[in-house]
């Protein structure tokens, strides 16, 4: 019984970071928040955090500079949810209660952190300086957002 628990709570952690991704990154969603939204405001800075892992379908220009940014902001998204997944698969299992909704929260800190630092390295002119300033602000992204993936995780712990 205790391991169909942790393969739920993984599920829906899992399941939590990919809806936010789909749904607050995609290029519809953050265009909106770009001409809608006052980063000034604290409800214009939680919807600007929300859009941090953006993908989009098409680049914005020509410019071979676009088409690496369209590849490194897709694959961020993916790798977000990619790493989100090996930490609670990870994790997950040896948590309970509390623990569960730390370690949600943790898996999207990290996860965030460790798909922008990958990432960095493709648009141009990367260096290490701009790839550790890109994680800073990625973790930013896990720890505002990660406690939904966290409430996810220890509801998922619940079930079952």
């Amino acid at each position: 019984m205790a391991l169909f628990r942790s393969r739920t709570a993984t599920g829906a952690g899992i399941l939590a970071a990919l809806l936010l991704v789909l749904i607050f990154g995609n290029q519809i969603f953050t265009e909106w928040v770009d001409r809608h939204s006052d980063g000034s405001t604290v409800w214009g800075f939680f919807l600007r955090m929300l859009t941090w892992p953006r993908w989009w379908v098409s680049p914005r220009d020509d410019s071979g500079a676009a088409a690496r940014e369209l590849l490194a902001n897709d694959l961020r998204a993916l790798l977000l949810v990619l790493f989100v997944a090996l930490v609670l698969s990870v994790a997950a299992k040896s948590a309970s209660g509390g623990g569960a909704f730390v370690v949600g929260w943790a898996s999207l800190i990290f996860g965030a952190a460790l798909a922008a630092f990958t990432t960095q390295f493709i648009i141009s002119d990367p260096t290490m300086l701009r790839a550790l300033a890109a994680a800073a602000d990625a973790s930013g992204y896990g720890l505002f957002v990660g406690w939904l993936v966290g409430i996810a995780v220890a509801a998922g712990k619940g079930a079952g």
